[in-house]
């Protein structure tokens, strides 16, 4: 999936990112909106990991999820 296509299934994902990455919140996902920059970012702050993990976690969930 394209940052494109991501950001066009949010609605769809949202749920399923919380389940994932617990500790985030409703504003978070509203400030991420669709946008796979800005979702790593999110999950960077509330996890305080390096944003080259956080990027391979999101990859592996999508990989994962089929998304």
């Amino acid at each position: 999936m394209n940052k494109d296509t991501f950001k066009g299934e949010w609605k769809q994902l949202k749920g399923n990112i919380k389940q994932q990455w617990a500790e985030l919140t409703d504003d978070d996902l509203t400030h991420a909106e669709g946008s796979f920059d800005k979702l790593v970012g999110r999950i960077q702050e509330r996890y305080s990991d390096t944003k080259e993990k956080v990027e391979q976690q999101v990859h592996d969930w999508r990989t994962k999820h089929d998304v």
